[in-house]
């Protein structure tokens, strides 16, 4: 956690230094007013002396407006740099998140990442507003009380050698019960976030299957465990403010009472008394400050190390030293694709999922994929953009391999239309505008009819302008996909990459799409995996994948006459008449 401090609030030394001194000034003051108090008692109340009570009255009145003004910026300044460090920490998370490969994602899960960058945040920003305050306010006072202390009496502050001690060893117990307490939390908070993600993505297939209760009997059983754990949590704390509440009124009855011995003697006058047991008060409630600020160092430590397992995870996938990129030739330029003896594995799989592919895609054609459910078609279509990394092999555009270029390079001559098509909350013109902030509405409007789009956005009341809901949710399967399809296309990017895109549409609306998508395409390298082999037949190129390996490469003619597993696909999904 003190790396995660440094780091974050080292932009902002001056304000602390200024925090620093506004909060010397207020434990000053408070370490004066027992003393103008003392001296009023002493001077002016036992004397009967009007005067002097009214003199000092009106410096404790002047200090302690002094003390309001410091302790008002103070809290000002200490909570504006808080809240930058939290905005800092979350924009810090976001961008090292974006530059995760599927790998890391994986690896923490969406919900983990999530509540790190919220309540993992949020923790150790409370710990920084706190700490601001707390932990310079309360050492000083606490030292300045003792040295005031000792100042008024040696023996009767020898009872701070008892209190103290005691203090510690309660707070000490409670922090070591408590730490590995808070750590299971944050993972409880994770798990809560993960089954509550999981039912609200998957709202649809629950209640088709009746799992109703199922994922209720689920998220109450996720419940309660953290419920469970912040109950023991809670019970711990309970004790603790019994407890350092006992120590303190314990505390007062003994500096009264020995105190008086000592004021009934003439060893010690009233005044020094009443000061003395403000000054051991503000000692007490200086260790209480402390004690609130180490009960949240615990968990803000438990999320700060959360925190920097993100930020310092190394993605997988990262851009070559710019002295190798420099020196090569712009990649991009037309979009020939060559795939070179690839392999592919997951990270921590016995087997791999891609072997020995090799083939050619060149601008102007478009080059199919098929293959039978599990064969890697969307794995090796994620290779090109870099989703992952070959394991074996090498993929280049243009003659460059994709490994030795910038990855914004290599993104920026793709458009990526995924198998999940996936839109944002907004507009629909804000959605197809996402592929090309820049597009006319008459290009988005081209790229609309070429999706076959369109037609169904005409008849909406505000056309461009409709709402769509996160995810696309207020919309069908189809229309996301031509949606998805139109925001590609007005990207013009050299090559486009189609992963299994058709499948939420009809065969009419299939077969005008790639009409029209053929006609658009004009030296576009076209990357299209399909399901479907109506989809694929008037390809080019077509690849067939069985079991991560190429079973054969050619067009719909040769495959039918040379690839079995072609001629079985073929088989299982038309007509001897429409094969052909």
């Amino acid at each position: 956690m003190t790396s995660l401090l440094r780091r974050f609030l080292s932009p902002y030394r001056r304000t602390l230094v200024v925090i620093v001194f506004l909060l010397l000034l207020q434990a000053m003051a408070n370490l004066y007013l027992p003393t103008l108090n003392a001296d009023i008692i002493n001077d002016g109340v036992v004397t009967g002396d009007i005067g002097y009570i009214v003199r000092i009255g009106a410096i404790m009145l002047g200090v302690s407006l002094a003390l309001g003004v410091t302790s008002v910026i103070a809290v000002y300044f200490s909570a504006r740099t808080a809240m930058s460090f939290g905005r800092d920490v979350r924009a810090s998370m976001f961008n090292r998140v974006q530059g995760f490969s599927l790998h890391e994602v994986n690896t923490f899960s969406t919900a983990s990442l999530i509540t790190r960058n919220t309540n993992d945040v949020q923790q150790v920003q409370m710990l920084v507003l706190m700490g601001l305050t707390m932990m310079v306010l309360a050492p000083i006072t606490a030292i300045g009380g003792i040295i005031m202390a000792l100042r008024l009496d040696v023996k009767l502050s020898g009872l701070l050698l008892v209190i103290i001690p005691i203090m510690a060893i309660v707070i000490a117990t409670l922090m070591v019960k408590a730490v590995p307490l808070f750590r299971a939390m944050q993972k409880k908070i994770d798990r809560i976030n993960e089954v509550l993600r999981e039912n609200l993505a998957g709202i649809r297939v629950i209640r088709a299957f009746v799992q109703t209760d199922h994922e209720q009997r689920k998220f109450a059983e996720a419940n309660a465990d953290l419920t469970s754990t912040a109950l023991r949590v809670s019970r711990l704390f309970a004790l603790m403010l019994p407890a350092l509440m006992l120590i303190m009124n314990g505390s007062s009855v003994a500096i009264i009472w020995f105190g008086g011995s000592l004021v009934d003697s003439g060893e010690m006058q009233i005044g020094d008394l009443t000061a003395f047991v403000q000054y051991i008060t503000q000692i007490l409630f200086a260790v209480m400050m402390a004690v609130m600020l180490f009960v949240m160092i615990p968990r803000a430590a438990a999320s700060a190390e959360r925190i920097q397992a993100v930020l310092e995870t190394t993605p997988a996938i990262t851009d070559p030293p710019p002295e190798a990129i420099a020196a090569r030739v712009e990649p991009n330029t037309r979009g020939l694709i060559e795939f070179r003896d690839v392999g592919f594995s997951y990270p921590g799989a016995q087997d791999p999922v891609l072997t020995g592919i090799s083939f050619t895609a060149e601008p102007g054609q478009t080059t199919a994929i098929i293959g039978g459910t599990g064969s890697g078609k969307t794995t090796l279509i994620n290779l090109v953009p870099r989703l992952y990394d070959v394991t074996a092999g090498a993929i280049l555009i243009d003659g460059v391999d994709i490994r030795e270029q910038r990855q914004a390079q290599v993104w920026a001559g793709l458009a990526l239309v995924p198998q999940k098509a996936f839109l944002f909350s907004g507009t629909i013109a804000s959605n197809v505008r996402f592929g090309n902030e820049q597009a006319t509405d008459d290009q988005v409007w081209h790229a609309l009819r070429v999706a076959q789009a369109a037609s169904f956005v005409s008849e909406l009341p505000a056309g461009l302008d409709s709402p769509i809901d996160q995810g696309g949710a207020n919309v069908s399967g189809g229309q996301r996909q031509r949606l998805a399809v139109a925001r590609a296309l007005v990207r013009r990017a050299p090559v486009l990459v189609l992963d299994d895109s058709f499948s939420a549409l009809d065969y009419t609306t299939d077969a005008r799409l790639r009409a029209a998508l053929a006609a658009e395409s004009g030296d576009t390298t076209v990357l299209l995996v399909a399901q479907r082999v109506s989809t694929i037949m008037s390809a080019q190129k077509i690849i067939v994948l069985e079991d991560g390996e190429i079973a054969g490469i050619g067009t719909h003619t040769q495959l039918l006459e040379s690839c079995a597993t072609y001629q079985e696909i073929v088989d299982s999904q038309l007509s001897a008449q429409d094969a052909v």
